[in-house]
């Protein structure tokens, strides 16, 4: 059966916020308190606002691929008119899935959800084995972005 593709859900929360947390794993955080309360409360008010819309991948009833955007505004500059900014998150596919084209068909699914909401601009913070795609893709590295942690 070949890979299924369809919009989250919020029955779909639990399985993704698993999915969630696993990339995170992989990518080297340290799981030190427990993110599925902050995770379920997320995804339900954004996915019910329309401001986190995510497509994911299905192997039967497994899913396998995890893509997602959510939706912010700033005010306008010159690089963003609208100020309408896409932040993309949750990008991920299982191991043995990899290297199949499924990030790409999740990421062109969130790229036309974004352009759809009317994003000028989406940012990502991307892991190694995600530059590729990325860059692929026509993302460009932003060497001014800073974080300070409250």
């Amino acid at each position: 059966m070949p890979i299924q593709y369809r919009k989250l859900s919020s029955d779909d929360i639990p399985i993704f916020i698993n999915m969630r947390i696993n990339q995170l794993r992989e990518e080297g955080a340290t799981a030190d308190i427990d993110l599925t309360p902050s995770l379920i409360d997320y995804y339900t008010r954004h996915i019910a606002d329309g401001t986190f819309i995510s497509w994911i991948a299905f192997d039967g009833d497994k899913i396998v691929g995890t893509s997602g955007i959510s939706f912010i505004e700033k005010p306008p500059y010159y690089g963003c008119p609208n100020g309408k900014i896409g932040l993309l998150s949750s990008m991920f596919t299982a191991k043995e899935y990899r290297r199949q084209g499924i990030a790409k068909k999740l990421l062109s699914c969130v790229l036309h959800e974004a352009k759809n909401y009317g994003c000028k601009v989406i940012q990502i913070t991307a892991s190694d084995m995600g530059v590729m795609l990325y860059s692929d893709f026509g993302f460009v590295k932003n060497e001014n972005y800073m974080q300070y942690k409250l």
